[in-house]
């Protein structure tokens, strides 16, 4: 690599972390593929099923303050080698069910670890990429969430036919442990130090062909956690994601559940649909990170771009929602659901890059994990209210995500301001 061309370090870095996600989805995901098998064989219930729903949740949202720390704390490196390993060995360890109490202690431990793949690529965002790259490389992430959500249904389905449900809880766990090595071997430190990265990419990252704006928030104001909650900016994206994430958790959470209730299907049948909607959230990912990287390149400023790419983003899935409540067959449901995950993806891939556009490096991890755990605490609400609200049919908790949907916009128009680095307030 000459030193008049930047390299591709970076994306290598972040493409890294999309393998991890497409991991985390695999295991996540591994439990409602198969919980019709898995319920029968445990004697457990669909309100069973909703207390390990909330159980992995609670353990989530701790997972994500938790997390957001740990990274700014140890880095970016031996933070997802810690996470990967805790969730490889948790979802592993599925394999030695008996009962409830069993399962319900490796979902809290599979959710503590597993949320700290979020905080971490915020941190790992804000560190490789400047603010003209950063949406795209997010939007490179959340895509592994969508891929592994795309490929968790038919692959989980495969391994299952063939050998159970039991062994398939191993082979996942696997997973984690052939991508760690790689990492460890790859992320030998963060760019400032990198021994692989090119001066000229390391120029890059660093700012000598950045804007000003780019400049601030790389070493711009990085206030501890008390000061970051006085800030409105800060609850822009906390509510933003209080009021968003549920809906993305609620197909991931339910629809296989929804695809067995509302249509018959049993788990080869599930694998067959339940990975179409997953194909919509990774292109509205790529597609969203593309088009606020592209508004900034032509000109506009990183206002303009997130907020229309959040806008956009949500109007897109207002609608779906609606028409979902009334999709009368399995095909027609999936492709509704996908033009969700669309609409989705590219709203919370530029609410997630918030942080990094907000503040300076030291504070976005933490932020990041702050903004996840309000995620999972609305996600909560919702995952309360499923087996209640669809005794008769899906449509009214169609009707609810509908219904949050603005509610995340007008905090992030309400509360955000100006999406440019924060100034540190002077006594």
């Amino acid at each position: 690599m000459t030193s008049t061309r930047k390299g591709g370090l970076r994306w290598v870095v972040i493409g890294m972390i999309a393998v991890a996600t497409v991991i985390n989805y695999i295991d996540r995901n591994a439990l409602a593929v198969m919980w019709p098998a898995v319920s029968e064989d445990i004697g457990a219930s669909k309100e069973d099923y909703a207390l390990l729903v909330t159980v992995f949740m609670l353990a989530y949202a701790f997972g994500q303050s938790l997390f957001g720390k740990i990274f700014d704390v140890v880095g970016t490196r031996m933070g997802f080698a810690l996470s990967i390993v805790v969730w490889s060995l948790s979802i592993a360890a599925h394999a030695l069910v008996r009962g409830l109490g069993l399962l319900a202690l490796l979902r809290v431990t599979l959710g503590v670890s597993e949320a700290g793949n979020w905080p971490g690529a915020a941190k790992a965002n804000a560190l490789w990429f400047p603010s003209r790259e950063r949406a795209f490389a997010q939007g490179i992430f959340n895509a592994g969430a969508s891929l592994g959500a795309i490929v968790s249904a038919p692959l989980v389905a495969l391994l299952f036919v063939g050998f159970g449900w039991r062994t398939t809880f191993l082979v996942v766990g696997i997973l984690g442990f052939l991508w760690l090595l790689p990492w460890l071997w790859f992320y030998k430190s963060d760019p400032d130090a990198h021994p692989w990265l090119s001066e000229a990419e390391r120029r890059h990252i660093m700012g000598d062909d950045e804007s000003a704006e780019d400049a601030a928030r790389r070493s711009g104001y990085a206030p501890p956690l008390g000061e970051l909650l006085k800030r409105r900016e800060s609850w822009a994206v906390i509510l933003g994601r209080f009021f968003l994430d549920p809906v993305w958790w609620l197909f991931v959470s339910w629809l296989p559940l929804y695809l067995a209730e509302t249509f018959g299907f049993d788990v080869k049948q599930i694998g067959y649909f339940a990975w179409v909607p997953y194909v919509g959230a990774m292109l509205g990912s790529l597609f969203g990170g593309w088009f606020a990287g592209r508004l900034i390149a032509s000109g506009k400023s990183v206002n303009f771009a997130r907020k229309a790419a959040i806008t956009i983003g949500c109007l897109i899935m207002l609608p779906a929602l609606l028409l979902t409540a009334r999709a009368a067959d399995p095909l027609t449901a999936v492709l509704l659901i996908a033009a969700i995950l669309f609409g989705f993806q590219m709203a919370i891939g530029n609410i997630q890059t918030l942080p990094s556009d907000y503040f300076g490096g030291g504070a976005v991890g933490t932020l990041a994990g702050v903004s996840g755990t309000a995620a999972v605490a609305g996600t909560l609400i919702t995952t309360w209210l499923v087996p209640a609200m669809t005794e008769v049919s899906y449509a009214p908790i169609f009707i609810l995500g509908a219904a949050i949907v603005p509610l995340s916009l007008i905090s992030v128009w309400l509360l955000g301001g100006r999406i440019a680095p924060i100034e540190e307030k002077k006594d």
